[in-house]
């Protein structure tokens, strides 16, 4: 069971992923259909983000209720509604589209989590963590490797009903298990029920390390989702690649942060302390946004292939370290409400840095200045973590 459980969360998390990373790679071909200007697509990323903010704080009474397979199942029907409201090319749809995509999102990881945290071995529950969270960048990578191949083979808004039409598949999937998952009793919906939506906030801003944790990741999320959001624009824009290339760049920053993501959990683990690993992964992060900065015309695409992997390598791959340290010091009975709240900082930095990215760009219309300004974020946050380790 404990396998099949697995494999669903990460099917799910894999949805969820691909069909947020999608708008930015559609934007570039759907902006004359749309009316708005590639650049816009950060404002959809924020938007969604912001329905996953409530919604990751509402997620344990939901799963209390329905079970945590059955709130899986939702996140994926809203998913997958969102990208097909999208798929209109109307900008009222897009906006809905986007808020119901937040609405599934946001309670992904802690239904998952409520799902692992029962069953996973206590010796690999690290890993576990991270091997599920793996499903956010093959996500990513799965969206620049096919949609830009739907597009050319069927055309933008067919490719956003097609990746829509794949929830399907994986809700079909989940149903394989819901019965025998969600008949069992869990933790986390006690842990909910005696706690008011605002208690969790109060629970991690009161705790000095669950604090530094949250906000880093306000700024460590923001810098991976204006990777997502604004990698393949820049690129064909200012380095005058084709949409298909650009989206393989993406597709390697992805496949560099899967591969991280475990790579990162194993050197916390065996080798460095946590807050070590989340310090070096902030600098690395801002260093590879001022690298990525360096691209033009002649700029060797081999070159911002190695780049690629290294921005997605650190700015992706930080994500499960984090979720396992926040669960560790959590105090006892509390890891749920203080992993609900901490994610909720997560999905902020999320709304709010790539809404600032786009302010950047409307104001500067360069890339440049946008990844500079996020970059110089992320390592001040990485050197806070070696000066209190």
């Amino acid at each position: 069971m404990f396998i099949a459980s697995l494999l669903v969360t990460l099917a799910v998390q894999i949805q969820a992923s691909l069909v947020v990373f999608t708008p930015p790679i559609l934007a570039p071909v759907a902006q004359g259909d749309v009316g708005l200007n590639a650049a816009a697509v950060g404002l959809i990323i924020a938007l969604i983000y912001l329905s996953s903010v409530p919604s990751a704080l509402f997620s344990g009474i939901l799963i209390s209720r329905l079970g945590a397979i059955r709130v899986s199942q939702l996140c994926v029907l809203c998913a997958s509604l969102g990208i097909v409201f999208m798929a209109t090319g109307h900008v009222l749809l897009i906006i809905l589209g986007a808020l119901v995509v937040g609405l599934g999102y946001g309670a992904v990881t802690p239904s998952s989590s409520t799902i692992l945290a029962d069953q996973a071995p206590t010796n690999m529950r690290s890993l576990v963590f991270s091997i599920k969270q793996t499903g956010v960048p093959i996500g990513g990578a799965i969206a620049g490797a096919l949609v830009p191949y739907l597009m050319y083979s069927f055309g933008w808004k067919e490719s956003a009903i097609i990746i829509g039409l794949i929830g399907v598949v994986v809700i079909l999937l989940a149903q394989v298990i819901q019965k025998k998952v969600d008949r069992k009793p869990v933790s986390a919906p006690s842990e909910m029920r005696s706690l008011n939506l605002l208690e969790p906030l109060r629970l991690v801003f009161s705790h000095k390390k669950l604090r530094e944790l949250a906000i880093s990741s306000f700024a460590f999320s923001g810098m991976q989702m204006s990777l997502g959001s604004y990698l393949v624009v820049m690129l064909t824009e200012q380095a005058q690649l084709t949409v298909s290339v650009a989206g393989s760049a993406l597709a390697i920053a992805m496949v560099a942060g899967a591969i991280a993501r475990l790579f990162w959990a194993l050197l916390a683990d065996y080798g460095f302390s946590p807050r070590s690993v989340l310090g070096f992964l902030g600098l690395l992060m801002g260093v590879s946004a001022g690298a990525i900065c360096l691209v033009h015309p002649t700029f060797p695409i081999m070159l911002i292939y190695v780049f690629s992997f290294f921005f997605g390598a650190s700015a992706v791959g930080w994500n499960g370290i984090y979720i396992a340290e926040v669960a560790r010091i959590a105090p006892t009975g509390r890891a749920g409400a203080a992993t609900g709240a901490s994610l909720a900082m997560t999905y902020s930095g999320v709304v709010f840095l790539p809404t600032f990215f786009w302010l950047i760009h409307l104001v500067t219309e360069s890339y440049v200045w946008g990844f500079l300004a996020l970059g110089t974020l992320t390592i001040w946050r990485g050197l806070l973590f070696f000066s209190k380790t």
